[in-house]
């Protein structure tokens, strides 16, 4: 482990990883994919001058399937609603779900009962980290102290909100590991809690680490105010770190790259109680138009 790398502990009595080619009723993922495990630490403790790369995850309990049917809501609330409600109260109309509303649906369930991993993952100063100078140990010292102490921006959760997740800091992830599997099968070869298999193809993410790079972050009134009133109308705008401002429009109250959700997959294969998932020794093998 070196000063850009952490190591998180995570467990919980249920969790739903959905799998996308499922469109009606949610199916889990044998195990947490690396967009669920980014959302762990990005709970605990993130900023946009870093963004995070899953290494590997390292499986303690695989859990077991359990099927329960639950209630769902159907209906989105649109940002354009919203901000209709702000303006006239009366024309609010809230969503209505539960006891037959129509808003409301039960769905089946195929979720994962009892789960524990262990998850490595690489820290990265984003260009806006880059541009201020910042340092990755300050990062990684703050990461090992709030998980320490339990701290967290939201609640940690396991492919769902509901499925909440407890957490703890691991300075030895391999060493977490085999710990452990010695405290729950004492006469068991941690080589054996997960047997090597190929999952086949799983969500990596829904966006794309290299432009996660670029980072994000919006700007107080102050400072929009102050760029805007610097900013010399006649020369090309471009946002912090070169990238060029939207084509036809003035640029927005933001400093980095806003970036649309795109989802990629990759080939996901467990080999000694380890998923690895780091993009530089992944294979992407596809991504969405």
């Amino acid at each position: 482990m070196t000063e850009n790398t952490v190591s998180i502990r995570v467990w919980g009595d249920f969790a739903c990883f959905t799998r996308p080619e499922m469109k009606v009723e949610r199916v889990s993922y044998p195990i947490i994919t690396p967009s669920a495990a980014r959302g762990v630490l990005e709970a605990i403790f993130w900023e946009p001058q870093i963004y995070y790369l899953i290494d590997a995850i390292r499986v303690v309990k695989k859990g077991r399937w359990a099927s329960f049917r639950r209630n769902e809501v159907i209906s989105v609330v649109s940002l354009d609603s919203a901000k209709n409600w702000m303006k006239e109260s009366g024309k609010f109309a809230p969503i209505q779900a539960g006891g037959g509303a129509q808003d409301g649906t039960q769905r089946n369930m195929l979720a994962l009962e009892d789960v524990e991993y262990i998850i490595s993952a690489e820290i990265r100063l984003t260009e806006l980290g880059q541009t201020a100078g910042q340092r990755l140990l300050k990062y990684s010292e703050e990461i090992e102290r709030r998980s320490k102490q339990g701290k967290c921006f939201h609640r940690p959760s396991l492919g769902m909100r509901e499925f909440a997740a407890d957490f703890d800091w691991e300075p030895d992830p391999q060493a977490a590991l085999e710990r452990r599997s010695a405290e729950m099968l004492p006469d068991r070869d941690w080589r054996n809690i997960w047997p090597d298999e190929d999952l086949g193809v799983m969500l990596y993410d829904i966006f794309d680490h290299d432009r996660r790079s670029s980072g994000f972050r919006w700007l107080s009134g102050e400072e929009f105010g102050h760029r805007e009133s610097s900013t010399d109308s006649t020369t090309p705008r471009r946002r912090k770190g070169g990238h060029k401002a939207p084509e036809d429009g003035p640029l927005g109250p933001y400093e980095g790259v806003p970036i649309e959700p795109q989802a990629i997959f990759f080939r996901a294969h467990v080999r000694d109680a380890a998923l690895d998932c780091h993009p530089q020794r992944v294979k992407i093998i596809s991504k969405s138009p």
